[in-house]
């Protein structure tokens, strides 16, 4: 595992040379709160990076329901049986199984790896304009339905999910790049994905973290680039 910091954001990085999945600790003044759970065996790391900063992680905010973001959620909460757990209300359907869709939703398929046997349920359902500590919900349909981003006001750093990924070069989720295609592979809906990357460019965000790769500094001229093309 690889750790990567910026400001009051450590991005914990699984496998980062073949098919990095990234997790998220935001440090806030007396907690910390883990965006994302990665891959089953993560919590082990992810648990003792907490202890080595020396907080306590009290929430678990996901940004969308599919396996290499819930991977560990079990395990955590195994450890954790206090933290409280967070999704938004449309992806916690798939997180407890419901993979069906809405005929609003129709006719794109929910694809990726989809949970089947998730014990944990969510103890808040996150809309819009929600906020967890320093963050600002922001909703981001398109990898999956219910896809979030968190958006830290205090240095209006972003931490989106799988809306874009790095890895293999910057890309709205459903852009096919041929050396990392999983998350494009993984979309529910192209042209959703694109109206959230253009809402997300509009905050000027200093700073991009992604499920799959790394750090983006300063993105927006990548950004309107990308949205662009």
């Amino acid at each position: 595992m690889r750790i990567t910091r910026h400001n009051h954001l450590y991005q914990l990085t699984f496998f980062p040379n073949i098919f990095p999945v990234n997790c998220y600790l935001i440090e806030e003044e007396c907690e910390l709160i883990l965006i994302d759970a990665a891959l089953p065996s993560s919590y082990r790391k992810i648990l003792e990076t907490a202890k080595n900063l020396n907080k306590p992680i009290t929430k678990i905010v996901l940004t969308h329901a599919h396996g290499d973001h819930i991977g560990s959620l079990d395990s955590l909460k195994e450890n954790l049986p206090n933290t409280t757990v967070y999704i938004s209300s449309r992806d916690a359907r798939i997180l407890q199984g419901d993979h069906s869709i809405t005929k609003e939703e129709e006719p794109n398929k929910l694809r990726g790896g989809l949970p089947k046997n998730i014990k944990t349920k969510p103890d808040v359902l996150l809309e819009e304009g929600d906020c967890i500590g320093s963050l600002t919900c922001i909703s981001t349909p398109g990898h999956t339905p219910g896809s979030m981003a968190f958006l830290d006001n205090r240095d209006n750093s972003l931490i989106a999910g799988d809306a874009f990924q790095t890895k293999g070069g910057l890309a709205i989720s459903g852009q096919w790049k041929l050396l990392f295609p999983f998350p494009a592979m993984a979309t529910w809906n192209k042209e959703a994905a694109l109206k959230s990357a253009e809402k997300i460019a509009a905050y000027n965000i200093s700073l991009l973290a992604v499920g799959h790769g790394d750090l983006l500094k300063n993105p927006q001229d990548q950004l309107k680039e990308i949205i662009t093309k």
